[in-house]
């Protein structure tokens, strides 16, 4: 994406990662999501982001957030990666309505629609960067 500056349009730097999101290997699929918090803790590559997306999220209540943080453990022991959602102004049920769905997965769908979720959470923190 960097040989490809300056793009003209915030357009034009979307198709551009786009592209080079369709051809990411799983391996770096999981480098990404590596960077990334547990949904409804703190940390991460970008705590202060992290913190913002998921403000919605951390005002669960107490019960609700203590099962979350179990479940985000059971996600991690049964996919070997960080539970990622677009947490931006969804609340601590809609969440883990979201993780335990997606517990019925098979490794290699939720691989997949682990990284729709990355894709989302970028196009966001782009569009907020760019305000586009």
């Amino acid at each position: 994406m960097a040989g490809g500056r300056p793009y003209k349009t915030f357009a034009q730097l979307l198709a551009a990662a786009e592209l080079a999101w369709r051809d990411l290997s799983d391996a770096a699929w999981l480098e990404a999501f590596a960077a990334h918090p547990r949904i409804g803790e703190a940390g991460g590559h970008a705590p202060a982001t992290s913190e913002r997306e998921q403000s919605t999220v951390m005002e669960g209540s107490t019960a609700t957030l203590t099962v979350l943080a179990a479940e985000n453990r059971e996600y991690e022991a049964r996919f070997g990666h960080v539970f990622l959602v677009a947490a931006s102004g969804r609340g601590a049920d809609e969440v883990l309505a979201a993780l335990r769905e997606r517990m019925a997965n098979d490794p290699a769908t939720e691989l997949r629609v682990a990284a729709a979720e990355q894709r989302k959470i970028t196009r966001l923190r782009l569009e907020k960067l760019l305000n586009a």
